[in-house]
């Protein structure tokens, strides 16, 4: 496998705070990497910045060997990254085929054959664990279907990397089961990279090939879950040197 993205001394800052501070980072190709750390650490904010919506102050990201300096969101899109929001923004006003139809529309136009895309998008639903609400306005499913809809919608795009936003966050123990075997289906399904950001540990950890922890902006430590957990640093930035 190798190095579908990477990140070298990736810094940001806004105003006083550096919000990601000398970061280096790579994803394999077929990995599902975790990507966790306590509240302000400056994962999302590392999202922003590989998905254009920021761009780095130093350092460089590179996807498939070309870097992503100076492109815009639809542009990095187009290359084959998509991304899910730790708050859904799913079209409430429109279906939920419409909006994994948005989802293709976006990567292939408006002028192919538009029964070919129904059928793409319908076969994304199929996976997804969505196919019976395809006539349902968006608004009237519960979370955790909103949740499988922002993935069907960004697996629409065609992506070669995935990055899911708390993807758990709200769910009962039973959906976060459901959640994690959903991950796992898109990257045996789809062929499909994942990068990661959750707060559920026992997920995270049970589901991720390997895991990077940020806290205060800079990464601390990677590794197998297994030493990640172990490890006195991971301990420390989530509990606090005293209580640790």
């Amino acid at each position: 496998m190798g190095i579908l993205i990477e990140g070298t001394q990736i810094t940001k800052s806004f105003g006083g705070v550096t919000a990601v501070n000398g970061v280096d980072f790579h994803v394999l190709q077929g990995e599902i990497v975790g990507l966790i750390g306590p509240n302000g650490a400056g994962k999302t904010t590392l999202f922003n910045l590989i998905t254009g919506l920021f761009s780095p102050d130093t350092g460089e990201i590179t996807f498939a060997g070309k870097t992503l300096k100076g492109l815009k969101p639809f542009e990095i899109c187009r290359l084959g990254i998509a991304r899910t929001f730790q708050i859904v923004r799913p079209f409430l006003k429109m279906t939920c085929l419409e909006n994994v139809l948005i989802g293709l529309i976006g990567k292939e136009g408006q002028t192919s054959r538009p029964q070919a895309k129904i059928r793409k998008a319908r076969n994304i639903m199929q996976i997804t664990g969505l196919a019976h609400l395809e006539t349902r306005m968006a608004k009237d499913i519960t979370l955790i279907e909103k949740k499988r809809l922002e993935v069907a919608r960004a697996l629409a795009t065609g992506p070669k990397l995935i990055l899911l936003d708390e993807v758990m966050a709200g769910l009962n123990l039973s959906e976060i089961q459901q959640a994690s075997e959903l991950i796992k289906k898109i990257r045996n399904d789809f062929n499909v990279t994942i990068l990661w950001i959750e707060h559920v540990m026992g997920a995270i950890m049970k589901t991720s090939d390997r895991v990077i922890v940020m806290d205060q902006g800079k990464k601390i430590m990677e590794g197998k879950p297994d030493a990640v957990v172990a490890d006195q640093r991971v301990i420390e930035a989530y509990l606090g040197q005293s209580d640790a």
